[in-house]
């Protein structure tokens, strides 16, 4: 019985169907990202990258089918006369082509098409390489070993390398097509004794292996090119046996490669298997002797005896490359005499660490959070940003700066309609000066609140503090913004008192999504019918994705490497990020060769509040843009910054007009530059070693260093990371500079310090300017590691007794800077208390420490303890077997000002657990505690000189430490607006 018509025709019209589904997902795809790029103003990039893979896509295609599908069908061509059974008998040979010889067109179509596609992908996937290659820009340096250009291994090596590996393949393909084509009709069979094959095929099969070896001879040559990043010596780089054994091994072997392809091609005129077969056993033999048996044997006994003195002038090429490839070659290296005797020291010789930033951004992120975030659906970054503002003055102080990004709607009313058009943008920039806290501990803000207030807001002249583009990875993936603005339905802030909301009417770019036609690929494009179906969406509307400030940059300019950590930054009365962009590659001649995400690895990364960098090993970087994103409407401008990058220059000319020239820099923000963070990191990573510039000191490493690990971590592999501070570095006419630094310790054992390092990042004339402090070989300087365990150990009874209950101790970074010929450590210490009603904790400051020689001071206030170690002698702790005995009256009096100490510090920790917490109450609470502490101090004054006697008489009780309290400041004047600061948390 025949099945009817209709369920006949189901399955093409079915086929058809899924086709046009699927065609028109693919259309989707490509025309959102032209809308993206189109209104972003880089359709440059979009189509000169879209048009590269295409035409890659098609050279790699019609390449590969022609060559492979080519053979293909000379083989079907020449295939016998008359057929099969010319070597008599039949074989399995004839099964497998009685089976596929019905549908060999529908199979080599299909087959052809398959490897069209996967040739064509792959040749399209190597756009950058072909770019580059065809836009390269000179070096203007030769490499040691050949004298070329470095542009010749930075862009045209790779892409002779990848045109041999594609003929390599399309060649081996053809072979395998070729050969399974004439076995299954009949060009050779396989039978005893040996291989019996018709001219036609042993011609053909001659032909292609004579090809391969011609390439192969071709590959040979340019090997020797790709010496320059051998890995067999000491370092990277062409060594002695490389030059000596492997580079001669290398032009032999490309010669026997071409008389082995010449007698392949002989065997195409001379019957018989005996020339093929001895150029083929020639080849392999030269090239496990040439190629690998004489290379091992001088590396063994010429080399290794001898190690240092072979190769020494390698290693000199080693050191000279990478020191030029890693942009540090410029690095100035100094003795510094670290003075370690505090009584020697001026008292008003060196008056710029007295304003040191002491807010640890790291830490207080969750104070921001928790003072600053008004609503729930609000959140700060869990690692916040440094920059430098003047004050009212007009000096220049480090700010921990943060902006309030919208996470999304609250629990409960998380629908579509709030998600992606009512909660579509954060609200606001808060900063506070780094070196100073309120009279409650927390940071003293001067820009905050919604709408924003304060000094910094004013002298800014912030105008437009809405965040429509932001780092939140929580926040929606898409927002349409902008559709009504008579009736404004986008939540700007809550009003004042939690009555109502401000809402607003997004006025910015972005791709119009009020047609029908943009409507439904969006719909498509993330599989939401709202977007087609919404009466909230016009012809105003405008759908806002790719919002994250990194990715927004990394789709506009995909040759680039960015910075692991944009910040924020108000710039022409805007909020602005600022990223990094770097042109890295792994094709400088003699460069060492590292991994970028093992350079860049430290404390932030691990804990992840800054992107980790890809594994990808690099052997050049140079910070060759700096990109800015609009918070407000996501404007994306990359401006040049090292002009002499070749890099740069090679994709600028690749995208004419992309990259704008540094000079149309707003002054504003070039204020706001600062050198990078991963940069400096891999650049401290070279530097540990590459300090070193004689070949036998490098060799030997003894004077290696080592990044500390973060003392704070208590883990020795989980690197500190750099910190941004202003700092005066040593020399004549040196002034406060704002810088990155960090520290070195010794590679070889020992917590010591060896050397500090300091870059400006000031952004003015002196930017970039790399210094290494070396210590003195005969002065041990104790190392971070070694600081942290002298506060900890000697100050455990004074810090200690602040984290009781439920309070606890967190330390804030460890800073280390020059100061008045030595070097002094200061870090700031918070108390977190849990303030109840389900509030998360947070830390405020409370102590800073400091440390300079073997002196240590700790105070509520940077000034009182540098007051304590330069101030006069420290106080000697008596003997472990004496005690300090004092008259009645003494002690009467000292018992009377520990018990109000107590009582002050019970009615401070009350008011911090309140809910909300009572500041005011606090504040108060901190001033008896203050006077009372004054009290103490005076009775120990008035106490005659003790006598000692054995440890009998009961100690005092350890909150009697002026320690056992929190501190009012870290600065002499704190800031009149932090005083309610979380007023409305």
């Amino acid at each position: 019985m025949r099945l009817p018509r209709r369920p006949r025709l189901l399955l093409p019209v079915a086929i058809a169907l899924v086709a046009i589904v699927a065609l028109f997902f693919l259309f989707s795809g490509f025309y959102t990202d032209y809308l993206w790029f189109d209104a972003t103003n880089y359709t440059s990039v979009f189509t000169g990258v879209l048009l590269t893979q295409i035409v890659l896509f098609l050279i790699g295609a019609v390449l590969m089918v022609g060559i492979a599908g080519g053979n293909m069908l000379l083989a079907f061509r020449v295939r016998p006369m008359f057929g099969p059974a010319m070597f008599g008998g039949g074989s399995g040979a004839d099964r497998y082509r009685m089976a596929l010889d019905p549908h060999r067109k529908l199979i080599f179509i299909v087959g052809m098409g398959l490897l069209a596609l996967f040739s064509g992908s792959s040749f399209a996937g190597q756009w950058q390489t072909w770019l580059e290659f065809v836009n390269g820009a000179s070096f203007g340096k030769q490499d040691k070993l050949f004298g070329l250009d470095i542009s010749f291994y930075m862009f045209d090596y790779p892409f002779i390398r990848m045109v041999l590996n594609f003929l390599f393949t399309a060649v081996i393909i053809s072979i395998v097509l070729a050969a399974i084509t004439h076995y299954l009709y009949g060009g050779f069979r396989l039978q005893s004794p040996g291989v019996h094959a018709s001219r036609a095929a042993r011609t053909h099969l001659s032909v292609l292996l004579g090809i391969f070896l011609l390439l192969k001879a071709v590959a040979y040559w340019f090997d020797r090119f790709g010496l320059v990043f051998s890995d067999r010596g000491f370092v990277n780089g062409a060594s002695y046996t490389d030059v000596n054994a492997v580079l001669p091994a290398k032009t032999i072997l490309a010669i026997i490669a071409l008389i082995c392809a010449a007698l392949f091609f002989a065997g195409v005129v001379r019957p018989g298997g005996m020339l093929p077969g001895v150029s083929a056993g020639l080849l392999v033999l030269s090239a496990i002797l040439i190629g690998g048996v004489y290379p091992a044997l001088v590396e063994q006994f010429q080399v290794k005896p001898n190690q240092q003195g072979k190769e020494a002038a390698y290693i000199q090429r080693n050191i000279e490359a990478t020191r030029e490839a890693y942009n540090v070659d410029k690095t100035e290296v100094e003795t510094y005499e670290a003075e370690s005797d505090p009584t020697k020291v001026q008292k008003d010789g060196d008056t710029s660490v007295s304003g040191v930033r002491l807010l640890d951004p790291a830490l207080v992120g969750s104070t921001y959070e928790q003072t600053q975030r008004i609503r729930g659906f609000y959140k700060f970054a869990d690692s916040l940003d440094v920059d430098r503002y003047p004050d009212s003055t007009g000096k220049l102080i480090d700010h921990v700066v943060g902006v309030r990004e919208l996470t999304g709607p609250p629990e409960g009313q998380n629908n579509w309609i709030n998600r992606a058009l009512v909660y579509t943008h954060g609200y606001g920039f808060v900063a506070a000066p780094g070196n100073q806290v309120d009279t409650s501990g927390q940071p003293a803000y001067d820009a905050k609140d919604m709408p924003v207030t304060g000094p910094l807001a004013t002298s800014t002249k912030l105008r437009e503090p809405r965040v429509y583009f932001g780092e939140d990875p929580a926040s929606a993936e898409y927002v349409i913004a902008g559709g009504n603005p008579k009736n404004p339905q986008e939540l700007d802030y809550p009003k004042t008192g939690g009555t109502g909301q401000e809402n607003t009417t997004y006025t910015g770019g972005g791709v119009q999504v009020g047609s029908f036609v943009n409507r439904l690929v969006y719909a498509a494009k993330y599989g939401e019918a709202n977007i087609l179906l919404s009466g909230d969406i016009n012809d105003n509307s405008k759908i806002l994705y790719v919002r994250n400030p990194r990715e927004r940059v990394q789709k506009v300019a995909p040759f680039l490497t960015l910075d692991g950590n944009p910040y924020p930054a108000i710039v022409d009365g805007r909020i602005t990020w600022i990223i990094d962009g770097y042109t890295t590659s792994n094709d400088y001649p003699y460069s060492q060769s590292e991994s970028f995400g093992d350079m860049t690895r430290d404390t932030s990364t691990d804990r992840r509040v800054i992107a980790q960098q890809p594994t990808d090993k690099i052997n050049y970087i140079r910070n060759s843009v700096k990109a800015t994103v609009d918070a407000y409407d996501g404007t994306v401008k990359l401006y040049g910054w090292d002009t002499n990058d070749p890099m740069l220059k090679t994709w600028s000319k690749a995208f004419p007009g992309v990259i704008r020239p540094a000079s149309e820099m707003s002054p504003d923000l070039r204020n706001h530059i600062r050198y990078p963070e991963d940069l400096f990191k891999v650049q401290r990573y070279t530097l540990s070693r590459y300090h070193i510039t004689d070949p036998s000191a490098f060799y030997s490493g003894q004077d290696f260093w080592n990044v500390p690990g973060d003392p704070t971590q208590g883990d020795k592999n989980i690197k500190q990371p750099p910190y941004y501070l202003t700092t005066t570095m040593p020399g004549p006419g040196a002034t406060p500079t704002f810088s990155l630094t960090t520290t070195f310790v010794p590679r070889q054992g020992g917590a010591n310090l060896s050397a500090f390092m300091a870059v400006d990042s000031s952004g003015g004339s002196g930017y970039g300017r790399l210094r290494i402090l070396r210590m003195p070989s005969n002065t041990p300087i104790p190392g971070p590691g070694q600081i942290q365990n002298a506060f900890q150990s000697r100050l455990a009874g004074q810090l200690n007794v602040m984290g009781v209950g439920s309070s606890s101790l967190r330390y804030g970074n460890l800073l280390t800077l020059p100061y008045a010929g030595g070097l002094v450590y200061i870090e700031p210490v918070y108390v977190q208390t849990t303030a109840g009603g389900g509030q998360e904790p947070y830390p405020i400051l409370q102590r800073v420490l400091v440390s300079y020689g073997s002196k240590i001071g700790v105070g509520p206030t940077l000034d009182v303890a540098l007051q304590e170690v330069f101030g006069g002698q420290q106080q000697q702790k008596p003997p472990n077997d004496q005690q300090v005995t004092v008259p009645n009256q003494a002690n009467s009096a000292l018992n009377t000002a520990i018990s109000n100490a107590k009582k002050a510090y019970e009615d401070a920790q009350k008011a911090l657990q309140a809910t909300p917490p009572n500041w005011d109450a606090y504040g108060e609470a901190q001033k008896r505690l203050e006077e009372a502490l004054k009290a103490l101090e005076g009775t120990k004054a008035q106490q005659p000189a003790p006598s000692t006697t054995p440890s009998t008489a009961p100690s005092a009780t350890p909150s009697a430490s002026p320690s056992a309290t929190p501190a009012t400041s870290v600065a002499p004047s704190p800031s009149p607006t932090g005083s309610q600061a979380g007023g409305t948390s």
